[in-house]
């Protein structure tokens, strides 16, 4: 009889892959898998995010006269729809001062306030689903600078001859920074999308599928109505720029979707915790095995080993 070849598992080989450990598909599916974010990272990113918004939006060309013709053709676009409605809520907001005053601050800080809070949020109660969700506002946020580039848009406050008010003015409250001294800092002819309407669906959104308490989500749900209000009665949109918020919204989920292979929601609520490879031996070896558990027959029998050990001196 002739001899038997016996190949063991140490004995074989695994050819090596782009698609295995250490190949351009592993790190990029590393690079997908939700970690647990950095702080101080975050905050950096976060930052310079935002100035970098600024900037483009604002060293966008303002195209006043192109601006005023899109305005006026949002306006008739509204009134052949039977849905020209800002003037009138623009008006009688208006003549209750303490309601147009708070809608005032409330533009121009819980944009702001709102926005960071749920940031911290997830960060702190969200970590896993954390980066999808920042990964959406992100885009989102992107995307508008199209906006602001291909469609620039004044806002009704600011076209010619539609008697629209300008609230932070007539009532010389601190806000808009396309008004008074402030107006020569920011892009005033950037009015599509609507990244309050943006921003504050985000918020709402992300509250809602996330939050547990029934009042949270209502709430998640009531932020964005009202600021789709305030944003008429003081006449620094239409309601048309807030469709455009929600577009680009759309597109942001769509880009986490595509990028974490999830909806961000669907993602764990907590990151994984990486467990540590044993060093000094392979697996199943006799080192890696767990001591025997106290008050079991193995356990007793190691304990009565030891003690005969120390008693000999050993």
């Amino acid at each position: 009889m002739g001899e038997t070849t016996v190949k063991t598992s140490e004995s074989r080989t695994t050819p090596s892959s782009p698609m295995v450990a250490g190949g351009w598909f592993s790190r990029a599916l590393r690079a997908r898998t939700p970690r647990r974010p950095r702080i101080w990272f975050e905050i950096l990113l976060i930052a310079v995010s935002y100035w970098l918004y600024s900037l483009i939006r604002n060293a966008v060309p303002e195209q006043k006269t192109q601006a005023l013709k899109n305005a006026d053709w949002i306006w008739q676009t509204e009134h052949s729809l039977g849905l020209a409605f800002e003037q009138s809520v623009n008006h009688a907001v208006n003549s209750v001062t303490w309601l147009i005053v708070s809608m005032n601050y409330y533009y121009a800080t819980l944009h702001f306030i709102v926005t960071i809070g749920v940031l911290v949020w997830l960060y702190r109660w969200q970590p896993g689903r954390y980066a999808a969700f920042r990964t959406v506002l992100f885009a989102t946020t992107g995307v508008a600078l199209v906006g602001y580039y291909l469609y620039p848009l004044a806002p009704p406050r600011l076209m010619n001859g539609q008697h629209f008010i300008d609230t932070v003015l007539v009532h010389h409250t601190w806000g808009s920074m396309a008004s008074g001294n402030l107006k020569h800092m920011s892009n005033q002819y950037a009015a599509m999308p609507s990244m309050h309407i943006g921003w504050s669906l985000w918020c709402g959104v992300t509250i809602f599928l996330l939050a547990k308490a029934p009042w949270a989500r209502i709430l998640g749900l009531l932020y964005p109505t009202a600021t789709l209000i305030v944003i008429v009665a003081t006449a620094n949109h239409f309601w048309m720029d807030a469709l455009g918020g929600m577009i680009c919204l759309a597109f942001g989920f769509t880009v986490s979707f595509l990028w974490y292979g999830s909806r961000p929601h669907k993602l764990p609520k907590l990151v994984p915790v990486a467990q540590p490879v044993a060093q000094g031996g392979p697996a199943g070896s006799p080192g890696d095995e767990p001591a025997p558990a106290a008050g079991t027959p193995a356990g007793t029998a190691a304990r009565d080993a030891d003690h005969q050990r120390v008693g000999s001196g050993n």
